[in-house]
């Protein structure tokens, strides 16, 4: 059997992730896995307690918050396994999961990386995904497959390439990271898993979709539903994306165009009437960060604290 890295992010939700914990306990028969708790510089630190209360895991402690991208990485480099399966903290396992993902990686060679099914967590007949849609990299839109949908197995013979895994579920053969590199932590939270799966992409591997595996997602707990936080690194990685992976330097141009003149206006007008006192500020600097920065810089341009 490959050996399996299960790993997680935890920063200020010590009783979701040990929820998860108890999932995979519960569920999980896949027997060579390894568990890997990467705590996010959380408030109350909360690994002293766990590596009492769970002395199999491993547990990696950063004094800074390094956000999704940086916390991952960490937990990555640690990882002795053939395949790491990332999944956020919010999530909860089903029986066969694991497995099933692994049946994948183990049967398909040219797939780098999978994400499983995923369902809602409080609406557990609901779907959140069944794959992606392709990018549109002149206005950065795609379709998330089967979102807000009844699942009713629609999709469940759709076991094969997709647009983009799910940065809440996803595995990854440890040799694909070797060749695509890690996720690039200049994102800090929001698309880096996008940007990750293009870059394992053209690394030579595909990106497949395994419906027949089950996940299920409490969505934002971390960051909450409404946030500065969550509005500004939303803005500026949408526009860094396209920046480190559009196709052509028209494309981005294009795609600037389209920003400036369709989704600033539209986003401003929507804070107006929905009273989100100084998004727009947050929006404009957003923008002005991606004219401003390098497409590698690791300034955030955002004070975390």
């Amino acid at each position: 059997m490959k050996l399996v890295s299960i790993i997680t992010v935890n920063y200020n939700q010590s009783f979701i992730t040990e929820q998860l914990l108890a999932s995979i306990a519960a569920t999980n028969a896949y027997q060579a896995i390894e568990l890997i708790v990467v705590d996010n510089a959380s408030k109350d630190n909360p690994v002293p307690a766990w590596q009492t209360r769970y002395p199999d895991i491993t547990f990696i402690r950063s004094e800074t918050n390094l956000g999704f991208a940086g916390g991952n990485n960490l937990g990555i480099k640690a990882a002795k396994g053939d395949y790491l399966f990332l999944v956020n903290n919010d999530t909860e396992f089903t029986r066969g999961l694991t497995q099933a993902l692994v049946n994948i990686l183990d049967t398909q060679p040219q797939v780098g990386m999978v994400s499983p099914k995923i369902r809602y967590f409080d609406q557990p007949d609901t779907l959140q995904y069944a794959g992606f849609t392709p990018m549109n990299y002149y206005t950065m839109r795609n379709k998330c497959i089967g979102q807000f949908e009844v699942d009713k197995g629609q999709y469940d013979h759709h076991t094969g390439p997709t647009g983009y895994i799910h940065g809440a579920a996803m595995m990854i053969r440890q040799e694909a990271i070797a060749k695509g590199g890690l996720m690039a932590e200049n994102f800090f939270l929001y698309y880096e898993e996008m940007d990750w799966n293009d870059h394992i992409k053209r690394a030579g591997y595909e990106i497949w979709l395994e419906p027949k595996a089950l996940i299920y997602h409490k969505e934002s707990v971390s960051v909450g539903k409404i946030s500065g936080l969550k509005e500004y690194f939303m803005n500026r990685n949408r526009i860094l994306f396209i920046r480190r992976n559009a196709p052509s330097v028209l494309a981005v141009i294009i795609f600037y165009i389209y920003f400036i003149l369709v989704v600033t206006p539209r986003n401003i007008i929507n804070y107006l009437r929905k009273g989100y006192k100084g998004f727009t500020g947050l929006l404009i600097k957003a923008i002005w960060w991606n004219l401003t920065h390098s497409k590698n810089s690791t300034d955030l341009g955002y004070r975390l604290n």
